[in-house]
């Protein structure tokens, strides 16, 4: 579970149905860490309130009026943005077809609506600190939907070694820092460092990146098989 943060983490919650804002923001202004300043009812208005009030992380409905949220994704999180916003996608179908994209543009995080508000929150918080919260058993059909089910995709920056094989094929399972430091009897903090070179070797933006270019190259096959 992503540790509680000390700082208050500044939210947009952008969504075309008026009920799903209002419950979300209930649910997080709730917590003693966050504080809601902005919401968006469409994709253009989203993004202007992104770059007007710049919050720490905005949650972004998958499919909304005026401008879909992939091309939100990229325009606030993507290599465009200066600076990037942290994005957690937020959509009702675990296997929506513009989840991938969404992605590979910057999202930070991958949310079913249906998930309940404590996955909400805990979202929110692995995303503020640069993790990202995604189901274990959505992570099995996210990539084996994206990717066909087969190894592939470009070529790695460079070679990764077993040991960030290992944490690599960790993080496509959903697992979070702390969870692989137990698993691996390691720090946090090494982990932390061995998610960052893994990152900077794949050529990938965040975790999510990795989990997927660690489906497509295959070393995460075996497990997510199960």
């Amino acid at each position: 579970m992503t540790e509680f943060l000390a700082v208050t983490i500044r939210l947009l919650i952008a969504d075309d149905q008026e009920m799903v804002r209002r419950g979300m923001r209930r649910i997080l202004e709730n917590q003693p860490d966050m504080e809601v300043v902005g919401e968006a009812a469409d994709g253009v208005a989203a993004v202007e309130a992104a770059r007007r009030l710049r919050p720490d992380v905005a949650l972004v409905d998958i499919r909304m009026p005026r401008m879909d949220g992939l091309e939100v994704v990229r325009l606030i999180a993507g290599p465009s943005a200066t600076p990037p916003i942290k994005v957690v996608v937020v959509t009702t179908f675990d296997l929506d077809e513009y989840v991938y994209p969404a992605l590979h543009h910057g999202a930070s995080g991958f949310l079913l609506k249906r998930s309940g508000p404590t996955l909400l929150v805990e979202a929110v918080r692995a995303a503020m600190v640069g993790d990202s919260l995604i189901s274990p058993s959505i992570t099995v059909r996210l990539l084996k939907h994206v990717t066909g089910g087969r190894p592939g995709g470009p070529a790695v920056v460079e070679p990764l070694t077993g040991r960030e094989v290992e944490i690599a094929g960790k993080v496509a399972e959903g697992k979070t820092n702390s969870d692989i430091a137990g698993e691996l009897f390691i720090s946090a903090g090494t982990v932390k460092t061995h998610v960052a070179n893994i990152q900077r070797k794949l050529g990938v933006r965040n975790r999510v990146g990795i989990a997927v270019r660690t489906f497509e190259m295959g070393y995460a096959t075996g497990r997510l098989a199960e």
